[in-house]
């Protein structure tokens, strides 16, 4: 460390430094006194991607922003999104570099470390107004229960999205959705956030986080705590289902990150089978897919919304649950008990489970494919027809999947 506080790392990474080992801790040093950390990492972004991180002084999770952030600040009272603030202990902490990205002629990069005594205050952070909202849609309940909309795959400015917290909130509500699920990558720094967001733009915030790795990514909900990326997704499976939550597996065949990675012991039974990427739905390998994962899967949908200018709104696709209330706790109950269905928006066609019997809403000249592949053509727009045990779903003429249900 220099007298002025820095700690400074440069070099080049090569493809056979990433090859042994993609996740490189770089440590640097926080003197007795530190207000503030701040860390810039500097790299041509035209020629690769660097993951960026840090650990405290005994590897306690500190943040995490991958590859969209190459700066942070850590104060006492507040923190770049992404990352945690707290107290700044003396010590050795480390930067997290992952080397995701590396090309051929290796990538260059300089990371800087600067301990202040003094810290900053933070940004404003802007609350928007709530948006006007529709009418709910008129379903039946089932003992009590009904049925919210949501969706289960969203990012913020905490990892590589680009809304605040409150404005996905509000963005969500406006599209009519009942809850949603806030799976920032590989940190919790949004939790805290949620409760009061939510209750402002009037929707119910899901904890949520993705585990993203090279091999998979999977999304853990609920208030399960930190779960490190750099373990086994047995101990993901573990960590989640001990703290109160459940695991889902996400996009399994979505592009470069499918999921490639082994379960030693029983699989999950919660999949993202509806993401957004399975833009053809004639196209069968999602479903074929799930029937070797496990035959009892429980299907989830997921936006994976990161940015207004994708074009695509959160709640596209919808999943359904069937809960008490949207309280919190009763969705995230219902949702790990897989009561669950997903549709392609919130006013699409729709297929649910009431009890021994499925409902079939605006369903008129689809065709219902049971669990065993039996057809039953629906010739009106609401249908009750007898449920077996699995997945279940609706199509067009076309063998375009339209809904399922669990």
């Amino acid at each position: 460390m220099t007298a002025d506080g820095r700690t400074r790392h440069r070099g080049t990474w090569t493809m056979e430094q990433r090859a042994e080992d993609a996740l490189r801790p770089m440590p640097v040093e926080v003197p007795e006194g530190t207000a503030a950390l701040s860390v810039t990492l500097e790299y041509p972004r035209a020629a690769g991607v660097l993951d960026l991180g840090v650990l405290g002084p005994e590897g306690e999770f500190r943040g995490w922003s991958g590859g969209a952030r190459d700066r942070f600040t850590l104060t006492r009272d507040w923190a770049t999104p992404g990352y945690l603030p707290g107290p700044l202990t003396a010590g050795t902490w480390h930067v997290l570099l992952r080397l995701h990205r590396v090309p051929p002629a290796g990538l260059r990069y300089e990371l800087t470390s600067t301990a202040s005594g003094s810290a900053p205050g933070p940004p404003a952070a802007p609350r928007p107004e709530p948006l006007p909202r529709g009418d709910r849609r008129a379903l039946p309940e089932v003992d009590g229960a009904r049925w919210f909309a949501g969706d289960l795959h969203a990012h913020t400015e905490h990892s590589d999205g680009e809304l605040t917290v409150e404005e996905l909130a509000r963005l969500a509500a406006g599209e009519g959705l009942d809850f949603l699920a806030v799976t920032d990558h590989n940190t919790t720094s949004h939790h805290p956030l949620l409760a009061a967001a939510g209750a402002r733009q009037g929707i119910t915030l899901l904890p949520g986080q993705e585990v993203t790795t090279d091999l998979g990514h999977a999304n853990v909900y609920g208030d399960t705590g930190w779960i490190d990326f750099r373990t086994d997704a047995d101990d993901w499976l573990e960590q989640a289902e001990g703290g109160g939550g459940f695991l889902s597996v996400n996009h399994p065949l979505a592009g470069d990150c499918a999921w490639q990675r082994e379960f030693a012991g029983p699989r999950p039974r919660h999949v993202e089978l509806w993401h957004h990427s399975w833009t053809d739905r004639r196209h069968g390998a999602p479903l074929a897919w799930s029937r070797a994962w496990r035959p009892d899967v429980i299907p989830l949908g997921g936006s994976d919304f990161h940015r207004p200018a994708q074009g695509r709104p959160p709640g596209a696709p919808t999943t359904w649950v069937l809960a008490e209330s949207s309280d919190r706790a009763d969705l995230l109950r219902a949702l790990a008990a897989g009561r669950t269905a997903v549709s392609a928006g919130p006013r699409a066609p729709l297929l649910l489970r009431c009890g021994a019997e499925l409902l079939a809403l605006d369903a008129a000249d689809t065709v219902l494919v049971r669990p065993d592949g039996n057809r039953r053509v629906i010739r009106a727009d609401r249908a009750v027809l007898p449920a077996a045990e699995g997945l279940h779903r609706l199509e067009t003429d076309s063998c375009e999947v339209i809904a399922l249900c669990a």
